[in-house]
């Protein structure tokens, strides 16, 4: 169960940011309810799955898929270009907070 709410932040946070490319500044309305209420979505499991698992291994999982998708998202939605260095620091920032959360002190 705590992995689908997991699962659920992610995708959460995921529509979040892709919506905020639509809210204009937040100047417009219904992307920026949209936008607000998918973080509170995703911050809400966030905060459930916290209580079960560490939060180190919560975030490391979090924060690189993230990463990762909303990498994808970018370029097959967005259409914006991406290059081999943009790859390259993609897999070092999710290599880096996976070793960080592996390695590194307790929360």
């Amino acid at each position: 169960m705590n992995y689908l709410l997991l699962a659920l932040a992610i995708v959460s946070e995921l529509i979040g940011t892709s919506l905020l490319k639509y809210t204009d500044g937040f100047t417009k309305m219904y992307p920026t309810v949209a936008t607000l209420l998918a973080y509170v979505v995703s911050f809400y499991c966030l905060s459930i799955v916290v209580k079960a698992l560490p939060v180190n291994v919560v975030y490391a999982i979090w924060s690189g898929v993230g990463i990762v998708l909303v990498t994808l998202i970018s370029v097959f939605v967005f259409h914006n270009s991406i290059n081999y260095p943009t790859i390259l620091g993609t897999g070092l920032i999710v290599i880096g907070v996976i070793l960080v959360n592996m390695f590194g002190s307790g929360h």
